[in-house]
C-alpha cells in the first residue's frame, strides 16, 4: 500500500498563549498557502495560524487523483498529524469547498467553517464550458515555450489573458525549472476540472459564514435553500465592490467579518 503524503504546510503558533481554536486557510485553484497572508496575519497574535498547499498546488505532492473528498482527506490528516483537536477552516473558492467537506466528513476535529465567495453547488450545470478556459490555454501555452526568466512567462500569458491582476497572479507560481513551468500540476487540474468545479452535497451542522463577494456571481440568491439545506447554521456576510478575489480586495472587511464569526457563540 502506497503511504499517504502528507501536505506542505507552514504552522505558526499564536503569539500570545490561549487556548482559541486553530484557524486552517485554505486557498483555491492555481494558488498557493500565501493567498491567504494577509488575512491569516490579522489573527496571529491570538490564533494559532495553519497554512497548507492543497495537493496539486505549491510544494505540495503532485497526484493524479482530484476530488474534494480526497482533498478534504488531505486536510484532516493533516489537522491529525499536528494534533489539532479544535479548527477552524477558511477557505477561498477551491478552497471553501475542500473546507466543507472536511468539516462534513469531522465534525468533530472543526469547529466552524468560514467559505470566501464559493456556494456548495456544481458550478458545470451553470457554464458550458471551462469558465477557466483563457486561464489553462495561457498556461499550456506557457508550459510549451521554452522560457526561463518571470518576464518571459509574463509576455506569453500577457498574449491570452487581458487582465494583469490575472497574470500577476498566475505569475506567483511560476517555475522555470518544474516540467510544466508552474508548481502546480497544470495537466491534473485540467484533466479534474469537471471534479474541481463540481459538488457532491454534504451536511455540516454547525456554524458556517459564507463571505460574498458583492460583484462576484458565484454566490447566487437562489443557492439558498441549497446552501441552508447541508449546512443548517449558515449565515452570509456581503462585501460591496468585491469580486471573486474578495479576500485580496477588502482584506480588511473580510477579517473583520470573518472576527465577528469566530467569536460569537
Amino acid at each position: 500500500m502506497t503511504a499517504k503524503r502528507q501536505l506542505n504546510y507552514q504552522f505558526q503558533p499564536a503569539s500570545r498563549s490561549s487556548g482559541n481554536p486553530v484557524l486552517v486557510f485554505l486557498h483555491g485553484l492555481f494558488g498557493d498557502m500565501n493567498n491567504l497572508g494577509v488575512i491569516a496575519k490579522a489573527f496571529a497574535e491570538d490564533y494559532a495560524i495553519l497554512r497548507a498547499d492543497l495537493r496539486n498546488h505549491g510544494r505540495s505532492f503532485h497526484a493524479d487523483e482530484m476530488n474534494y473528498p480526497a482533498m478534504a482527506a488531505d486536510v484532516i490528516r493533516l489537522l491529525e498529524h499536528l494534533n489539532v483537536s479544535n479548527a477552524i477552516l477558511i477557505g477561498h473558492s477551491m478552497g471553501g469547498k475542500t473546507a466543507m467537506t472536511a468539516a462534513a466528513q469531522r465534525p468533530d476535529l472543526i469547529s466552524k467553517i468560514a467559505v470566501i465567495d464559493i456556494a456548495p453547488v456544481d458550478y458545470n450545470v451553470l457554464y458550458n464550458d471551462n469558465a477557466h478556459a483563457k486561464e489553462f490555454q495561457a498556461l499550456f501555452a506557457l508550459k510549451a515555450a521554452d522560457i526561463q526568466t518571470r518576464q518571459q512567462a509574463k509576455t506569453v500569458l500577457a498574449h491570452y489573458l487581458d487582465s494583469e491582476a490575472t497574470i500577476q497572479f498566475l505569475l506567483k507560481s511560476f517555475d522555470a525549472d518544474a516540467s510544466e513551468k508552474t508548481r502546480f500540476n497544470l495537466t491534473a487540474l485540467y484533466t479534474h476540472y469537471r471534479q474541481i468545479m463540481g459538488w457532491k452535497k454534504v451536511r455540516y451542522t454547525q456554524p458556517v459564514l459564507f463571505i460574498k463577494g458583492g460583484e462576484s456571481n458565484y454566490i447566487l440568491p437562489q443557492y439558498g435553500d441549497t446552501i441552508l439545506a447541508q449546512f443548517p447554521q449558515a449565515t452570509s456576510f456581503t462585501i460591496a465592490g468585491a469580486h471573486h478575489w474578495v479576500h485580496a480586495e477588502k482584506p480588511e472587511l473580510v477579517a473583520r467579518a470573518i472576527t465577528k464569526f469566530i467569536q460569537s457563540n
